[in-house]
């Protein structure tokens, strides 16, 4: 009777470790991979809306490098009226303006300029970090569905992130997806207007009910992703267990 040998077993128990941890990698990888895209949104996104403000949300991708300039570019085609910089601490802003091919009546008459990009330099966006920037505005235009910003996201080591694709109608998202605003139609602004003006608390609240949902939507979307894993991982052990016995029980046998 030959001894019994384990190897076999602990061998192909560590290729199942392995298998589940280059799963879970992967799983992880892809989350992250979603969370690092430039991203533009507000509150105000009705055609037409009026005094709101737009906020680009930039995160830093880069393990050995922070962010350190950010160009927004702003559509001339459908301008983005009254454009406002927010003051962010430790950044500074520079705001380019260009003639518009096709002038905005407005009622208080015609505009000929309008903000086509925004610059932000100074600051530093570390790994594992994000930064809001705010744009105030005047007024969204109210014939276009939707606003593409493209962005050029700079590192400290000189390499740059282009947020500048677009996703084609019902196409899959883009490697390098540009930032999109859509709109909505012109009478959700005046209802949402008005809702705002008759109770603003109640408003702020919802903001962070809407926050806290999407938060419950990210943590359940990493959970299933966990438990799929955690599943993979465990069909690994057992396949692992499963020809280890046949191991043994061949090795007891002869």
């Amino acid at each position: 009777m030959s001894p019994i040998r384990t190897t076999p077993i602990r061998t192909t128990l560590r290729r199942a470790g392995t298998v589940t941890a280059l799963a879970a990698a992967g799983v992880l990888t892809a989350a992250g991979a979603s969370f690092a895209h430039v991203t533009v949104h507000s509150e105000s996104s009705a055609k037409g809306a009026t005094d709101g403000v737009v906020t680009f949300r930039v995160p830093n991708e880069e393990d050995t490098a922070s962010t350190t300039k950010v160009q927004v570019f702003l559509p001339t085609d459908h301008p983005v009226l009254g454009v406002l910089v927010t003051p962010q601490d430790g950044w500074s802003a520079k705001v380019t303006t260009t003639k518009l091919k096709t002038p905005v009546k407005t009622d208080d008459g015609t505009i000929t300029d309008a903000v086509s990009e925004i610059t932000w330099t100074g600051g530093r966006i570390r790994h594992g970090q994000y930064q809001d920037f705010d744009v105030a505005f005047g007024q969204l235009p109210d014939d276009a569905d939707q606003l593409t910003f493209k962005t050029l996201q700079t590192y400290s080591d000189g390499n740059v992130a282009r947020w500048i694709e677009e996703t084609p109608k019902g196409g899959e998202e883009p490697e390098n997806p540009a930032p999109v605003l859509r709109l909505t139609a012109k009478g959700a602004a005046e209802d949402t207007g008005s809702a705002a003006d008759s109770d603003k608390s109640a408003a702020g609240s919802g903001s962070s009910e809407t926050k806290a949902a999407d938060s419950d939507s990210t943590a359940r979307g990493l959970g299933i992703a966990g438990l799929i894993v955690g599943v993979l991982g465990l069909a690994a052990a057992g396949f692992a267990i499963a020809r280890g016995r046949t191991a043994t029980a061949r090795s007891v046998d002869e």
